[in-house]
């Protein structure tokens, strides 16, 4: 039976079967694109937690946040992954209704590439957002370097990342124009203290203070959920006109190196005060200058 409906052309049962094809075919697709995503996250958070027990020996608040961020890229995988399958799915629907859709795909196209150089910016945010996050280049908390500005991450969207400086000052840095990025604390953080010390004095026994220094602080119950290795002496780092400057090495978990790093300074000095090393004659100052 052929009954003509204006703008749609009905043959029963044929429409309907190619129909029911193809709402199967766009409901096989989504399922099956939904269990890639769903792989290729798990993936991600594998790799993420094997990552995490090799830097830190288990699980960190770095790999908590590799999860959530995983999960959240793939909910929007997913939500686009649908939206393009029904869009096609509804496209052949009409399509075997009869309907031409010459005219509403040209004006699609139309309206597409006027969209497209209209929001060639924000595609490019996007586009790096979405990389930035499935890479795991950084998240909220980590102590960044991005060329122009160095500050802790505030907030990650998919176009913008939310910077705060040494200076309290709040930056705005858009995704896409982002070209290079220096984490400081994806992992484990490091930090140096410098020793300042007078010449003349007998440095391998400095260097044997500090060692205890070192070993006694790393046994010390107040940082030992801190510290991810005792500290360590690096020996001579420098020496100018009547100072030599010796230099210990640090490595805690992400963020947390400030704190520790002070008091291994703090620790230094009156050490080597009490064992009789002097530190380098300060300059004098002329009032008449």
């Amino acid at each position: 039976m052929d009954r003509m409906i204006p703008l749609l052309t009905w043959v029963f049962p044929d429409t309907l079967i190619v129909i029911a094809i193809i709402l199967v075919f766009a409901v096989a697709s989504h399922l099956l694109l939904r269990k890639a995503i769903s792989m290729m996250t798990n993936q991600m958070v594998r790799k993420a937690r094997a990552r995490a027990e090799k830097d830190a020996g288990g699980a960190t608040s770095a790999q908590v946040r590799v999860e959530q961020r995983t999960a959240t890229i793939g909910s929007l995988l997913r939500s686009i992954v649908a939206f393009v399958v029904w869009i096609i799915a509804i496209l052949m629907i009409l399509s075997a209704l009869g309907i031409p859709l010459t005219p509403l795909l040209a004006s699609a196209g139309v309206g597409g590439i006027a969209l497209a150089f209209g929001a060639q910016s924000l595609v490019k945010d996007f586009l790096s957002g979405v990389f930035m996050i499935m890479e795991d280049q950084y998240g909220v908390g980590d102590l960044i370097d991005v060329g122009d500005v160095t500050g802790t991450v505030e907030e990650v969207t998919l176009r913008v990342t939310r910077l705060r400086d040494a200076d309290g000052m709040v930056w705005y840095i858009r995704n896409g124009e982002i070209l290079r990025v220096g984490n400081v604390s994806q992992g484990w953080s490091t930090t140096n203290v410098d020793i300042p010390l007078a010449t003349g004095q007998d440095t391998q026994k400095a260097i044997d203070v500090l060692a205890g220094v070192a070993e006694s602080f790393a046994a010390d119950p107040e940082w030992t959920d801190v510290l991810l290795n005792p500290p360590s002496v690096l020996g001579v780092e420098s020496i100018s006109a009547g100072q030599i400057t010796l230099r210990m090495s640090v490595r805690t978990a992400p963020n947390q190196q400030w704190a520790p790093a002070r008091a291994l300074r703090e620790a230094s000095v009156t050490a080597l005060a009490k064992a009789g090393f002097r530190a380098p004659a300060l300059p004098s100052y002329d009032p008449n200058i």
